[in-house]
């Protein structure tokens, strides 16, 4: 048995010495440990850092974006001949003693995935604001996938092989999110160790504010929605029009036939048969989008099938 640890880092030659000397090099179930970091463009001593700590090294030519250098990792990883992959982060947020804790429910084949669950409502470094968004994200992923969490951002997680070869980011700003939406879609499943972290010793890079966060958050949400439910969603949109247009259409037909006005309102009947109209479209819209989500699908199983054999 084989366990990578990989890291993604952007910038991160002065924290990756403490972090990688403080990684287990040896445990229970496993005959070999490999650390293996991702460095996503970055304009410091990153890569040299990470050799120097006895860690492999993939390096991206330029800055891609988290969910990208999560993305790279894994499949190196997998090429590497990982069993297990815990993937954790380059600026020793998480307690690198969790991952015997981390990888223990995979190894005893009770979990393809396991989330270190940081407790984010009594974390100090949490705003009220990004607590809701926390929740909202969480929220989001058990609707669209069935996995019951309570961390869903949390990037201190362990895949199995066969877990890990069915993750793939199509969004860019951070895999946390969609990789567990692709878990509940593929039947993967889930569950929650409670972990310990350390003080936060800088703010994070992946965001410039708290507003930007809220923004680029909302946003992947949204985009996310979109991607694993367009059926739902634009059949929703297309019903709201409908009910819409037969309330404008009704309220046309009362003053019509009750003489009220013959020949007003017909700007109502305009509007209507405009959302009627609409409706058909987002219907429409609704089942290409779905078959096009069902063909990514299968190219997702052939991936997987591929990623996991190498």
């Amino acid at each position: 048995m084989k366990l990578v640890i990989q890291i993604p880092a952007w910038n991160e030659a002065d924290s990756l010495p403490g972090v990688l000397g403080a990684l287990p090099r040896a445990l229970d179930g496993f005959d070999s440990i490999e650390i293996l970091v991702v460095d996503d463009g970055s304009t410091d001593a990153t890569s040299d850092a990470a050799r120097a700590g006895s860690a492999s090294v993939v390096r991206l030519p330029v800055h891609s974006g988290l969910a990208r250098a999560f993305t790279v990792g894994i499949e190196a990883a997998l090429r590497r001949g990982a069993d297990v992959i815990v993937n954790t982060d380059a600026d020793g947020q998480y307690d690198p003693a969790a991952i015997g804790d981390l990888v223990a429910p995979i190894l005893r084949g009770d979990a393809d995935i396991v989330l270190g669950d940081r407790g984010v409502a009594t974390l100090a470094h949490f705003s009220p604001l990004k607590r809701w968004l926390q929740r909202l994200g969480a929220w989001v992923v058990r609707v669209l996938s069935g996995v019951p969490l309570a961390d869903a951002t949390t990037g201190f997680r362990a895949f199995s092989r066969a877990a890990a070869a069915r993750v793939h980011c199509v969004t860019t700003f951070t895999y946390t999110l969609e990789t567990l939406i692709q878990a509940g879609q593929t039947g993967l499943t889930v569950r929650s160790v409670s972990v310990s972290t350390n003080p936060v010793s800088r703010p994070s890079r992946l965001f410039r504010s708290n507003l930007a966060y809220v923004l680029i958050s909302l946003a992947t949400l949204l985009r996310l929605v979109f991607i694993y439910r367009p059926l739902r969603i634009l059949l929703s949109l297309a019903t709201l029009c409908w009910v819409a247009a037969l309330a404008l259409a009704a309220r046309f037909g009362y003053f019509f036939l009750t003489g009220i006005s013959p020949a007003g309102h017909v700007q109502s009947l305009i509007v209507a048969a405009v959302l009627a109209i609409t409706g058909v479209q987002l219907s429409v819209l609704g089942v290409l989008a779905d078959l096009t989500a069902v063909n990514r699908r299968l190219l997702d199983d052939l991936r997987a099938t591929g990623r996991e054999r190498k």
